[in-house]
């Protein structure tokens, strides 16, 4: 499955929902959770202190997340409700984030992976030997191609934000 998408975060709110236990990550920041309420409570349309479950990927969008309709069902969980209150959603919504930052993790230890010589750039003979000996090997061709479009600065090697933007593209 893909993942969603983050946004960037704005606006600011203190809140004691954003305490994280003793010893516990805690994913989202104080302004995160204020921008969570207020998109939320634009969605709580009666004023009941909760969102519909079947609005929560509309609400997701509005914060510039892009989920599938299968992961918002996958987020949900299999329990069928109709209704999530914002405490629910806060978690919800922590629980994307912590998923999220594990693929930041993901993406940096891969970074590692191709960058041999630990220099802080994945120069083309380290794409090149990576990507045609392990895993699904491509042609010379291919990984041309992938130097082609992952090297936005034409410097014959690529920096790590030229790396994430070369592994999250689509």
């Amino acid at each position: 499955m893909d993942d969603v998408e983050r946004p960037q975060s704005t606006s600011l709110e203190p809140s004691s929902a954003s305490q994280a236990q003793p010893g516990e990550r805690n994913p989202l920041s104080e302004e995160q959770i204020s921008e969570f309420r207020e998109a939320f409570t634009l969605y709580d349309k009666e004023g009941s202190g909760s969102i519909r479950a079947s609005d929560l990927g509309t609400v997701m969008r509005s914060l510039g997340y892009n989920p599938t309709e299968a992961q918002v069902k996958e987020i949900v969980g299999s329990e069928s409700r109709d209704n999530i209150d914002f405490p629910e959603f806060l978690t919800l919504m922590a629980k994307e984030e912590f998923r999220l930052g594990d693929v930041d993790e993901q993406i940096r230890d891969a970074f590692k992976v191709f960058d041999r010589n630990g220099d802080g750039y994945v120069s083309c003979a380290e794409l090149r030997h990576v990507m045609t000996t392990m895993g699904e090997k491509l042609t010379h061709e291919e990984v041309d191609e992938m130097i082609r479009e992952a090297d936005k600065d034409g410097d014959g090697r690529i920096n790590y934000d030229e790396f994430v933007a070369m592994v999250t593209s689509k």
